[in-house]
């Protein structure tokens, strides 16, 4: 029987780290008083220390523009500004992560290209941009995995062991790459500015075929969470991609965890898992998870530390986690990946780590 792996991840964020400075930007937005006194709370409980961004911390400037600012009180960037600096660093970060993988002679055998982005848009599109930089076959199979937030990446994986399933001489590589900076909007409101908080730029690439090596990949689930249609929405407005996120998100995970524990670990107990990939949404995202599956203390650790040193990166951040468990050779270790986005959806899948 055929079973698809991970053979390799690899990780890219940009050069600029923007917590400190997205932080005071953001802060100095709100009214005085109160606002300021809860987003600074907030802030030091988010449990991130580092994010980063194609953007410059100095004054938010992209990397390669003169001073003057990318976000300027009163003139935030159009939305076709925001896409031209997408289509400017978008291809570079992807470049970055690729290069982790070192696929060198191998990249003439890889037949199928699955890339996720939320972010941005440009056609031709990032795809047929990594392709032709790696020097891809000309009858390469692409796929562009759009608009899924941060859920994306388990689509993507989930695209790829399909196709190592139908042919396991298939040899496919997966990137996730969100630019996530250039969709910060002016506002003064609070529950606003704290979602600004969560995000940082980042891209990850992975290999995946049917050689038995890295992390085995298992049966994949997809559920939608009653009621909660409005709780994630992300649209495009004229200054950039608009999210929302619910302050009930964690609560709502929470309850559906616990009402669907059994569904989601296939009849098994929680103690049948050694590792728990788990998306860093934010903090109370992994807290619910924690709370609604009554999972020991430190069990979301990888998460968790992903989440402190990258923040929130949407649809890369998982694979940043699986990197981690990856990179650790204790042994074969049992694991679940978990994944939240719009609609509500849960987006899930078991692996076996070899090493």
């Amino acid at each position: 029987m055929t079973i698809a792996y991970i053979n390799r991840i690899s990780t890219a964020v940009p050069e600029h780290d923007v917590h400190g400075a997205f932080l005071s930007f953001i802060n100095e937005a709100l009214p005085a008083g109160k606002a300021r006194a809860v987003f600074e709370r907030m802030a030091k409980r988010a449990g991130i220390e580092h994010r980063y961004s194609v953007l410059h911390q100095d004054g938010m400037v992209d990397a390669n523009a003169p001073p003057g600012g990318f976000y300027r009180r009163g003139a935030y960037p159009s939305t076709a500004t925001r896409m031209r600096v997408y289509e400017q660093h978008a291809p570079a970060l992807a470049y970055k992560a690729l290069a982790g993988l070192e696929l060198n002679a191998e990249a003439a055998s890889i037949t199928h290209l699955v890339v996720a982005s939320c972010t941005g848009f440009v056609a031709p599109g990032l795809d047929q941009l990594i392709a032709k930089q790696l020097g891809l076959r000309a009858d390469l199979q692409r796929t562009m995995v759009g608009f899924m937030g941060c859920s994306a990446a388990v689509p993507a994986l989930r695209i790829a062991q399909a196709a190592v399933l139908a042919d396991p001489a298939a040899r496919v590589l997966v990137v996730n790459l969100e630019l996530c900076t250039l969709h910060m909007q002016e506002t003064d409101d609070i529950q606003t500015a704290l979602s600004f908080l969560l995000f940082g730029d980042g891209a990850s690439a992975a290999l995946v075929t049917a050689e038995a090596i890295g992390i085995e990949l298992g049966d994949f689930r997809s559920a939608l969470i009653p009621e909660s249609e409005d709780m994630i929405t992300w649209h495009v407005g004229d200054q950039g991609f608009v999210m929302y996120l619910s302050g009930q998100v964690p609560a709502k995970i929470s309850q559906a965890l616990r009402d669907d524990a059994g569904g989601l670990l296939r009849g098994e107990g929680t103690q049948a898992i050694d590792l728990w990939a788990v998306h860093g949404g934010g903090r109370t995202v992994l807290d619910a998870v924690e709370t609604g599956l009554n999972l020991p203390p430190d069990t979301l650790a990888a998460s968790r530390n992903v989440l402190r040193q990258h923040g929130n990166m949407s649809s890369a951040t998982i694979m940043f986690v699986l990197a981690g468990m990856l990179a650790v050779a204790d042994g074969e270790k049992r694991g679940m990946a978990m994944a939240f986005g719009p609609g509500m959806v849960a987006e899930t899948f078991r692996f076996t780590r070899l090493n």
